[in-house]
C-alpha cells in the first residue's frame, strides 16, 4: 500500500517537476544557495502573498515591491548563521560542510515549487520514479521549514513518502504529530495540544467559564479553536460565542462587522484569539474600530508578542491582554551577522523583467540593498521564531554527527539517505546555549510556554511574564500580582453566564450551556458533591443531611438506654411493683386460711399474682438494645400474663354473682359450675385462646428486631416489629374483651356483702387500665419517636398496677392493718346482713 502511495505520489511530483522547472531557469541569488558536503533547504516566507486572477495553475513569484515580510528575514538569517558556525566547527562536523538551499515561500504554489525542487535530484531537474524510495538520493537531506501549518502540512506529505527529515520552527498543530500521516515530520515549536492545555488552565485559574472564541481561516487556527473548543467544555468551560476570520477579511467589510457585533452583544467578558499574526491584525483594527473595550483578550502564541498587532492605533484601550508565548531565546551573534550582511557589497541589485515581480523565488532585491540603518530591527518575538529556525539547524547537524560518526574527531563521508539521517534526528538529545534540544516521538520538542500581560503603563509597549507552564501533564505557574487589570481597583474580572451558588445548592441548567443555571437547594436526605454539581446526591442509608447541605451525617443510633433518667425512673416503678407482688404472695401464703385471702379466690390469688409477676418481668425487654429474644418476648409474655389475671379476677366476680344471686335462683345451674370446675375451666380455655394467639402472632408476624430509617431522617431506630402485625392488634384485642367481661361482672357485683363487694375498686382499676392504653395509642399516633417504647411500658406498668392496687391492696390493707375485719365471725354477720337486707326487699 505504501508503495503504491509512493509510485502515485512520485507519477504527480514528476508531472509537476516538468512544469514547474522549466518555467523558472532564472539563476538564484548567492545568498540563498551555499555549496557543501550535504545539503539542508530552507523554506522561509521573506515576503507576503499577492491574491491576483489566475487563468492557469502558476508559481506566485513572490519578489514583489512592499511585500517584503521583516519576519521571515530574521528566520532566514538564522539558518545562514546557523550552518556557518557549524561549518566553522572543529568538533560537530569536523572535515565536513554544509551547504543549503533556501526558498521564499510566500504562498502555497511557492511552497509546493520549493519541495518540488527539494525532491529533485543532483544535476537533472526532475524527480524519478524509484520502485525503492529509500534508496532514493535527492540533492537536499533535510528541510528546515515552513512557517505555517498549512503549509508544513503540504510539504510534509510530499516529503512523507521518501522519509525526508522536515523539521518546522512554526507549524504548531496537533494534527502534523500525527506519525502514520506525516513519519518524517519534526518541530522545534511546542505542539498546539500543549498550548491548547495551557489556556484552559488559565481560564481555569481565574474562574472565567463563559468565553468567546475567534479563530483563523486556515489549519492554525480552526484546529486551534476546534481543540481549544473541546478541552474547554470538557472542563466545563462553555464557549457563548464562536467565529473564524476568513482569507478575505478586511476592516470595516461587513463580515468584520457581524462579527463584531456578536462580540458586543455575547455577555461573555473573556475573547480567546486563536489566529495568525496577519488576520490577528485585521481583527484588532475591526475591534477598534468598533470601540469593543473593557474585555479580556486570551492571545495564542502566533500573535501574543507581535509588534505588527501592538502597533493597530488604539489597541491599548481593548481592555487587559493575557497570551501564552514561547519562552524567550536568543540567538548570540543574529544581530552581529545581519549587520555585517548589510554592510557587505553585494553589488547593485538586478533589474526585475517581469513587471513587478522577478522570475525566481531565490531572490530577494530588498534584502540586497539594506544598509545599517534601512536594515530590519530584530524584535523579541522574531528573536524567539529565529532561535527555532537556528535550532533546527543544529539539530540536522548533530543527526549528521551521529550518522557520519564524527565522535572520533573525524567524519565519515558517503552517500547518506534522508530516512537513515531521520533516525538519528529523532535520538539527538545536546545544549545548545544552555538549552536542551531533544524530540519526543512525536517529533515535538520539551520546551515550555510563558504566560504574558500586555503593559501600557509605560510610555511605550512591552510586556510583564507573569509565569510559565510545563508539561507533561501540563502544569500552570504564574504570579497573578504583576497583572494590571483593566477594571477598578485591579480588580478580576468576570466572565461566568451564572454566578455560583451557594454550598448545598444544585445547578439547574437553562437553556443549552451548563454554565447557565438556576440554583435549587438540595432536599433534606440529600447533599451536593462538589465533583457534580448538577445533581444532589442521596445520602447513604446510615447518614442524613438537613436541606441544602454539601456533606451527610452519620444518624445517631437510639434506643430506651438503660443510662437515661426516663429509663431509672421506669426501671425503679417496675422493680418497686415486682417487690411488691412478691411480697403480697408471702403475705397471702402466710394468711392463707383466714377468710381475706379465701374470699379473694384462695389459691387463686398466687397464680393472679404471678401473671402480674409475669407481665411486669417482660417490660424488662424494653430497656437496651432491642434484641431478639427480647422482641419474642416483651409484648407476647405480657399480653398472656394480663390474660391470665383479668381471666381469674373475671372468673372470680363471676363466681361470686353465683353463689349469691343464683344458687338459689338456679340450682341446677350452679350445681354444675362447681361439678365441673367452671372456675378453672374458664381460666384454662381463656388463657389457652390467649396462648393460641400469640404463638400465631409469634409465628405468622414474628417481632424481630429492626432498624427504621423513615420517621426520623437524622435517627436509626432501634426497635421490634410488633407495632405494626395483627397479631399484636389481636391479643389487645382479647384482653380488651377480658377487661370489659371483668367490668361487667365487678358491676354486676356492686350490692354483694361488704366483704366480698369489691366493684368500686375492680372498677377504677379497670378504667384506669382502658384509660393507660388509650394514652398510649394516642401519643402512638402523633409520636413516634425514641420514647415511644417508655411510653408503651409505662401503659403495661400502669395496667399492671392498677390490677394489683385494685384488686390486693385492699385486702393487704385488711390483713396488715384491720385484723379485726379478717375473722370468720365478721365475714358471717356481713353475709347475715346481706341476707336480711335482700328478703326485706
Amino acid at each position: 500500500m505504501l508503495l503504491c502511495t509512493a509510485c502515485l505520489v512520485g507519477l504527480q511530483l514528476l508531472i509537476s517537476c516538468c512544469w514547474a522547472f522549466a518555467c523558472h531557469s532564472t539563476e538564484p541569488s548567492p545568498d540563498f544557495t551555499l555549496p557543501g558536503d550535504y545539503l539542508l533547504a530552507g523554506l522561509f516566507p521573506l515576503h507576503s502573498g499577492c491574491l491576483q486572477v489566475r487563468h492557469r495553475p502558476e508559481v506566485t513569484l513572490c519578489d514583489r515591491t512592499g511585500s517584503f515580510n521583516e519576519h521571515g528575514y530574521h528566520l532566514f538569517q538564522a539558518m545562514r548563521l546557523g550552518v556557518e558556525e557549524i561549518n566553522n566547527s572543529t568538533t560537530l562536523l569536523p572535515n565536513v560542510t554544509l551547504g543549503y538551499q533556501l526558498y521564499d515561500v510566500c504562498s502555497d504554489s511557492a511552497n509546493v515549487y520549493a519541495t518540488l525542487s527539494v525532491l529533485s535530484l543532483p544535476g537533472p531537474r526532475h524527480i524519478e520514479l524509484q520502485g525503492d524510495l529509500l534508496c532514493y538520493s535527492p540533492k537536499v537531506l533535510a528541510v528546515i521549514g515552513p512557517d505555517t501549518t498549512n503549509r508544513a502540512a503540504t510539504t510534509a506529505a510530499l516529503l512523507s513518502p521518501f522519509l525526508m527529515p522536515l523539521i518546522s520552527y512554526g507549524a504548531s498543530s496537533e494534527t502534523l504529530s500525527v506519525k502514520r500521516q506525516y513519519p518524517s515530520f519534526l518541530r522545534t515549536i511546542p505542539n498546539d495540544k500543549y498550548q491548547v492545555e495551557t489556556m484552559v488552565l488559565l481560564l481555569q485559574r481565574f474562574g472565567w467559564t463563559w468565553i468567546s472564541l475567534v479563530g483563523s481561516s486556515g489549519d492554525y487556527g480552526q484546529l486551534g479553536v476546534q481543540a481549544l473548543e473541546k478541552q474547554a467544555t470538557d472542563q466545563g468551560i462553555c464557549i457563548a460565542f464562536k467565529d473564524i476570520v476568513p482569507f478575505s477579511a478586511q476592516v470595516g467589510d461587513q463580515r468584520m462587522q457581524r462579527l463584531m457585533r456578536h462580540l458586543a452583544q455575547a455577555t461573555a467578558t473573556v475573547v480567546v484569539v486563536f489566529s495568525n499574526r496577519p488576520l490577528a491584525r485585521v481583527f484588532f483594527e475591526s475591534v477598534v474600530l468598533a470601540n469593543l473595550t473593557g474585555k479580556v483578550w486570551v492571545a495564542s502564541e502566533a500573535w501574543v508578542l507581535s509588534r505588527h498587532i501592538t502597533g493597530v492605533p488604539g489597541i491599548q484601550r481593548i481592555g487587559t491582554v493575557l497570551g501564552v508565548a514561547i519562552q524567550k531565546r536568543i540567538v548570540p551573534g543574529l544581530k552581529a551577522f545581519e549587520e555585517a550582511y548589510a554592510r557587505a557589497d553585494k553589488g547593485a541589485p538586478r533589474p526585475c523583467h517581469k513587471s513587478s515581480c522577478c522570475s525566481s523565488n531565490q531572490v530577494c532585491r530588498e534584502c540586497e540593498a539594506f544598509t545599517a540603518h534601512t536594515m530590519p530591527k530584530l524584535k523579541g518575538f522574531s528573536m524567539s521564531s529565529a532561535y527555532n529556525a537556528y535550532r533546527a539547524v543544529y539539530a540536522v547537524a548533530h543527526g549528521l554527527h551521529q550518522l557520519l560518526g564524527c565522535a572520533s574527531g573525524v567524519c565519515s563521508r558517503g552517500r547518506v539517505y534522508p530516512w537513515q539521517l531521520l533516525e538519528q534526528i529523532h535520538k539527538v538529545n545536546f545544549l545548545l546555549h544552555k538549552d536542551t534540544v531533544m524530540f519526543n516521538d512525536n517529533g515535538d520538542p520539551l520546551s515550555s510556554y510563558n504566560i504574558i500581560a500586555w503593559d501600557w503603563s509605560g510610555p511605550k509597549w512591552t510586556f510583564t511574564v507573569l509565569g510559565s507552564s510545563t508539561w507533561s501533564p501540563v502544569q500552570l505557574d504564574i504570579n497573578e500580582t504583576k497583572i494590571q487589570w483593566h477594571g477598578k481597583d485591579n480588580q478580576v474580572p468576570k466572565s461566568v453566564c451564572s454566578s455560583d451558588c451557594l454550598e448545598g445548592h444544585q445547578r439547574v441548567v437553562t437553556g443549552f450551556h451548563p454554565c447557565c443555571f438556576e440554583c435549587v437547594p438540595c432536599g433534606a436526605g440529600t447533599f451536593l458533591n462538589k465533583s457534580d454539581l448538577y445533581r444532589c446526591q442521596p445520602c447513604g442509608k446510615e447518614e442524613w443531611a438537613p436541606e441544602g447541605s454539601q456533606t451527610c451525617f452519620p444518624r445517631t443510633v437510639v434506643f430506651l438506654a438503660c443510662q437515661e433518667h426516663t429509663s431509672w425512673v421506669l426501671l425503679a416503678a417496675n422493680t418497686l411493683l415486682l417487690l411488691l407482688l412478691l411480697g403480697t404472695a408471702g403475705l397471702f401464703a402466710w394468711h392463707l386460711d383466714t377468710p381475706v385471702v379465701r374470699s379473694a379466690g384462695g389459691r387463686l390469688c398466687f397464680l393472679m399474682l404471678g401473671s402480674l409477676a409475669a407481665g411486669s418481668g417482660s417490660l424488662y425487654g424494653f430497656f437496651g438494645e432491642p434484641t431478639r429474644p427480647a422482641c419474642l418476648l416483651r409484648q407476647a409474655l405480657f399480653a398472656l400474663g394480663f390474660t391470665i389475671f383479668l381471666s381469674c379476677l373475671t372468673v372470680r366476680s363471676f363466681q361470686l354473682i353465683i353463689i349469691f344471686k343464683f344458687s338459689t335462683k338456679a340450682p341446677t345451674f350452679y350445681r354444675a359450675w362447681v361439678q365441673n370446675h367452671g372456675a378453672g375451666l374458664f381460666v384454662m380455655i381463656s388463657s389457652a385462646a390467649q396462648l393460641l394467639i400469640c404463638l400465631t402472632w409469634l409465628v405468622v408476624w414474628t417481632p424481630l428486631p429492626t432498624r427504621e430509617y423513615q420517621r426520623f431522617p437524622h435517627l436509626v431506630m432501634l426497635e421490634c416489629t410488633e407495632a405494626n402485625s395483627l397479631g399484636f392488634i389481636l391479643a389487645f384485642l382479647y384482653n380488651g374483651l377480658l377487661s370489659i367481661s371483668a367490668f361487667a361482672c365487678s358491676y354486676l357485683g356492686k350490692d354483694l356483702p361488704e366483704n366480698y363487694n369489691e366493684a368500686k375498686c375492680v372498677t377504677f382499676s379497670l378504667l384506669f387500665n382502658f384509660m393507660s392504653w388509650i394514652a398510649f395509642f394516642t401519643t402512638a399516633s402523633v409520636y413516634d419517636g425514641k420514647y415511644l417504647p417508655a411510653v408503651n411500658m409505662l401503659a403495661g406498668l400502669s395496667s399492671l398496677s392498677s390490677g394489683f392496687g385494685g384488686y390486693f391492696l385492699p385486702k393487704c390493707y385488711v390483713i396488715l392493718c384491720r385484723p379485726d375485719l379478717n375473722s370468720t365471725e365478721h365475714f358471717q354477720a356481713s353475709i347475715q346482713d346481706y341476707t336480711r337486707h335482700r328478703g326485706s326487699t
